[in-house]
């Protein structure tokens, strides 16, 4: 027991020598590098201390210059000038980079300046067709009893001033046209129920039209008149008679005859003494016609026909001085002349273009 304490006591002799030992080397390791860094600093303070003259002789009998600068001072004066310089280049690229941003946005200033101006004259060609547009529509409403109402913004029916600034703005400042277009905007949203009125007011037209004996009954509106409705001179008896009905001729048989409106066949018969082959149409609203003198039929009683539809042929059958159709309208038991009916669409036409 003796023996091992003995060892572990100078185990820790050791260890302590050891430790001692190293803490004297390191601190003379620093004490050496301080002294080095000392010794380096001094060095270099002192060669900057130096001075060194820079001298001036001119080359007449005026003084000597003599200008003494030291290693420090001549550093400085060198990172200055060194930073002017950067300077100058830096502020070279800047002012031409911005330069370049300067022409570039010109340009494209002068594109947006070209494009304005197209979009003005666009919008002037626009006025003027919506001025056309607003002068058609309001005579065209005139003329078929419509009024247009005027527009009226959501935002001046709820009591808002955005409306008023807006129009102090296009007063002051922005375009004219704009205020134009912003007019012309409400008129025509005001202007689509009466057109939508316009519409349906001319479906009925159409639909009426297709109802009542309006074509001419020969297909492709051929032929001509030959015998007027009313008083005329019998062709077989010399005598003055009064004729029910319109003649048209197209001088041959066989050119197709068409119903002048829808409805439906009634009759499909032979007039031996008078009208030889003929048909019988019933339509809407009280109209009947006739169509007689034929060669052949293409319809057949009970038979539903469209306004255009080919009925019958052109012929010479019945009583008759050559080929023809003989015509008529009747109104319940009265007979009307043709003419009357014939003319509709024509003079619908000539009303509308007014």
């Amino acid at each position: 027991m003796l023996l091992e304490g003995s060892k572990r006591v100078a185990s820790v002799h050791r260890y302590k020598k050891l430790e001692n030992s190293l803490f004297k080397k390191t601190g003379r390791f620093f004490v050496r590098l301080g002294r080095s860094i000392g010794d380096a600093l001094r060095a270099f303070f002192h060669f900057g201390r130096k001075k060194y003259s820079i001298v001036v002789v001119p080359h007449s009998e005026k003084r000597v210059y003599n200008l003494q600068i030291s290693i420090f001072s001549f550093a400085l004066v060198l990172l200055v000038l060194a930073g002017i310089v950067g300077a100058f280049f830096w502020y070279g690229a800047l002012y031409s980079g911005t330069r370049g941003a300067l022409v570039e946005n010109e340009s494209k200033l002068k594109e947006a300046q070209a494009n304005l101006d197209m979009l003005r004259d666009e919008t002037a060609n626009l006025l003027r067709s919506a001025k056309s547009f607003e002068a058609a529509l309001s005579s065209t409403l005139s003329t078929l009893g419509l009024t247009s109402k005027p527009a009226t913004t959501s935002s001046a029916q709820q009591g808002d001033l955005s409306s008023f600034f807006e129009i102090k703005e296009t007063a002051q400042g922005t375009l004219k046209e704009v205020s134009e277009l912003r007019r012309l905007s409400g008129y025509l949203s005001s202007a689509v129920d009466p057109l939508k009125e316009i519409g349906n007011l001319l479906d009925s037209q159409n639909t009426l039209l297709t109802d009542i004996p309006s074509i001419w009954p020969i297909q492709g509106g051929i032929g001509h008149i030959s015998m007027y409705f009313g008083q005329n001179i019998n062709p077989f008896t010399g005598q003055w008679y009064i004729h029910k009905g319109v003649d048209l001729s197209t001088y041959r048989q066989g050119d197709p005859v068409v119903a002048a409106a829808d409805g439906q066949v009634v009759t499909v018969d032979y007039d031996i003494g008078g009208f030889g082959n003929y048909i019988i149409i019933k339509h809407k609203h009280g109209f009947y016609t006739r169509y007689a003198h034929l060669q052949a039929f293409r319809v057949q009683k009970g038979q539903k026909v469209q306004q255009g539809q080919v009925i019958g042929y052109i012929g010479n059958t019945g009583l008759s001085t050559g080929p023809h159709l003989h015509y008529e309208v009747h109104i319940g038991s009265d007979v009307v002349d043709p003419m009357k009916y014939l003319n509709i669409r024509s003079t619908l036409a000539r009303n509308t273009v007014k």
